[in-house]
């Protein structure tokens, strides 16, 4: 009887065993159940973000990389699991002071900075060059007064260099002993002619008039001659222009000979403006371009012309490169020599993108500018300048309009990006992967 209640009792207390078992079996199974439901309802949308650049649809932010917290250097481009520790890779998104190069300052260290940020915007950027210059005569206004034949100078009217001379002015008196037989010779002709009748005579007097020509004689004075009917030994050059006289080289009672130089005399009605142009901005000049000219002699007074001439030659000493400028000269108040301060104006450039100059920063090698994103975040960005005028640089790489530049405060920012950066890879030597650990999948190693 004892035997058989014991069985009953062993008998129970199997049968409550196996239903607690199937209880807890039954338990664990509707737990794996719904974990990978959960995590069913969840991959398909963290599978959206499967490489660095795209958008997380879960957080919506922008997946920069994924590294191991314990080993932060390292990045990969590709979720998966870490090959240091038996861990998942964790995603680093923008915005979250990923990047290397970002820094991040709140709103009230930055008025404590004083950090003042303007809009990078597309405009035109109507620039003009300053440049130094010199009057100087104008080359192409210039008259050589030679002997026509050889004689003797009997007087100077002009007697030293730099007087000031007009058209028609007399500058000496010359004495030509061929001159004076070339018209003997004339006027007997002449006089043979008129006695006789004798058309067939003309020729003669022709011919006597041909030899006047030659000996150098103008048309003027030969009309002279034929007018007087008298010989003429001495004879007045005057000044064909209004000048002055840039070299004198004849001298009372001295012998000339045929083509000797006598005078060399230069007209001021026009100068030219010699401006030295910095060599950067030689790409910009044009022959033809506009130029305000203005000197200290005459406070107030402007003058304009056009660059004639780019010289094709750059100073070894100033590095300038020399533009030519003709401008008129009313009333000869430009002296040769005078110091002149030239305003080129080039043409009006296509719209590009403009920051404050202020907000460049120029380390020697490149240019660089710290770009805010609105949210407290600051970065610096290597841009490609070009022209710089009226407080505006010309950017024509690295920005778009748009953009926010810090224009106060931005080397504080620069520094503390730098020092980040550096920070950042002397932590870029990762330790060596333990043998047998797994790679991500897919994983491609930046470094």
């Amino acid at each position: 009887m004892k035997t058989r209640k014991l069985v009953l009792v062993l008998a129970a207390a199997g049968t409550a065993g196996i239903g607690g078992y199937a209880l807890y079996q039954l338990g664990v199974e509707h737990a794996t159940q719904a974990q990978h439901s959960a995590a069913g309802s969840v991959a398909p949308m963290r599978g959206a973000a499967q490489k660095a650049g795209d958008v997380d649809p879960i957080t919506g932010k922008t997946v920069l990389y994924w590294h191991d917290p314990m080993v932060p250097g390292q990045k990969f481009d590709r979720p998966g699991k870490s090959p240091f520790m038996d861990m998942p890779l964790t995603p680093v998104y923008a915005g979250d002071g990923g990047d290397e190069n970002t820094v991040a300052i709140s709103a009230r260290v930055q008025q404590n900075l004083g950090v003042r940020t303007a809009e990078a915007r597309e405009g035109t950027l109507a620039q003009t060059i300053e440049a130094g210059g010199a009057i100087a005569y104008n080359e192409r206004d210039v008259a050589l007064v030679q002997a026509r034949s050889g004689g003797f100078v009997e007087r100077l009217f002009v007697r030293a260099p730099l007087d000031a001379v007009r058209r028609g002015q007399p500058l000496a008196e010359l004495y030509v002993p061929d001159w004076v037989s070339a018209q003997e010779e004339y006027l007997s002709a002449r006089r043979i002619t008129a006695r006789s009748g004798a058309e067939s005579l003309a020729a003669l007097v022709d011919g006597a008039r041909q030899r006047m020509r030659l000996a150098g004689m103008s048309e003027e004075q030969i009309r002279a001659v034929e007018a007087d009917g008298k010989v003429r030994p001495s004879f007045t050059i005057t000044s064909p222009i209004d000048g002055v006289v840039g070299e004198l080289t004849a001298r009372e009672g001295m012998t000339v000979m045929a083509g000797a130089p006598l005078f060399r005399l230069n007209g001021l009605s026009t100068v030219w403006i010699n401006a030295e142009v910095p060599e950067g901005a030689a790409s910009q000049l044009r022959p033809g371009m506009a130029a305000e000219a203005r000197t200290p002699a005459l406070p107030g007074v402007v003058f304009t012309g056009r660059v004639g001439a780019i010289l094709p030659e750059v100073n070894p000493v100033t590095r300038t490169i020399k533009a030519r400028i003709e401008v008129a000269n009313p009333g000869a108040q430009l002296v040769p020599g005078m110091f002149a301060t030239v305003t080129l104006s080039p043409a009006t450039r296509a719209s590009v993108v403009l920051v404050p100059s202020e907000a460049v920063i120029q380390t020697g090698r490149r240019s660089v500018v710290i770009v805010a994103d609105g949210k407290g975040g600051f970065s610096p960005v290597d841009v490609d300048v070009g022209i710089d005028s009226g407080g505006q640089t010309e950017i024509r790489k690295g920005l778009r309009a748009g953009q926010q530049v810090v224009v106060s405060g931005q080397f504080l920012i620069d520094s503390e990006a730098n020092l980040k950066a550096a920070t950042a890879r002397m932590n870029q030597a990762p330790p060596a992967a333990p043998s047998g650990a797994r790679e991500p999948g897919k994983a491609g190693v930046k470094p």
